[in-house]
This record gives structure tokens, C-alpha cells and sequence, in this order.
């Protein structure tokens, strides 16, 4: 399945970092939200995310909601999978960036699988 992943799209300041994964006919939208400041030490508080079709239609969770929370172990492997995108070596080529990506891209969309009825 081909995808594209966007990164850390966000306001200057913001506390909140949107990263989407684009897919051939759905997308993911992910919404970080950080306490503290961005530019020194931000914590990840909690992590939304929605399924949307190509223009932009919110697809129901099998829940009838419209978005999801990640939370519990799935919320620490989140964080883990963030820290490697965020990293120094990430940004810098020092690791091999596509499997890191897959990686991410994967875990999340295994959690899309457990709440969406996709046909």
C-alpha cells in the first residue's frame, strides 16, 4: 500500500503538532498535544487521531465517534515511535529513516484496523 507521511505541520508556538498519513484512497490525521514549552524539554500529554476520506470526509469508528485516543501501552509505543521521528539521527540521516517511518506508519495503522470498519 503506498502512502505518504507528513510530518510536524504545525503553527509557530503551538502546542499542538498535526503529522497525517496520506494513503491511496484514505488518510490518517494525527493530533499531538504537548505541555510545557516546544522549544525546550515539550511533553507528549495525549495523541487523537481520525480517519478521513480523500476530500475530506471523517469516517465513524466502529464506536460511531469520530476520532480516537490513544492510551495505555499503545499510547507509550506511540511515544517511543515519535522520539525516533524527532530524533537527531532521524533528521540527520543517521539511521535508515524508511524503516523508522514504516515502523510509525504501521502502528498506526494497526490501530486504524482495531476501530475502523474500512470497505
Amino acid at each position: 500500500m503506498n502512502y505518504t507521511l507528513e510530518l510536524n505541520t504545525q503553527k509557530p508556538d503551538s502546542n499542538i503538532v498535526f503529522n497525517t498519513i496520506v494513503f491511496d484512497s484514505f488518510k490518517v490525521n494525527i493530533i499531538e498535544r504537548y505541555t510545557g514549552r516546544m522549544n525546550f524539554n515539550p511533553k507528549l500529554c495525549h495523541v487523537l487521531f481520525k480517519v478521513r476520506t480523500l476530500d475530506d470526509v471523517i469516517i465513524k469508528t466502529r464506536e460511531d465517534n469520530g476520532r480516537v485516543k490513544i492510551k495505555g501501552d499503545q499510547f507509550e509505543t506511540y511515544q517511543q515511535l515519535v522520539r525516533v521521528l524527532n530524533s537527531y539521527e532521524f533528521k540527520n540521516k543517521l539511521i535508515n529513516r524508511q524503516e523508522s517511518e514504516q515502523d510509525y506508519v504501521h502502528f498506526i495503522l494497526g490501530l486504524v484496523i482495531v476501530n475502523y470498519q474500512l470497505s
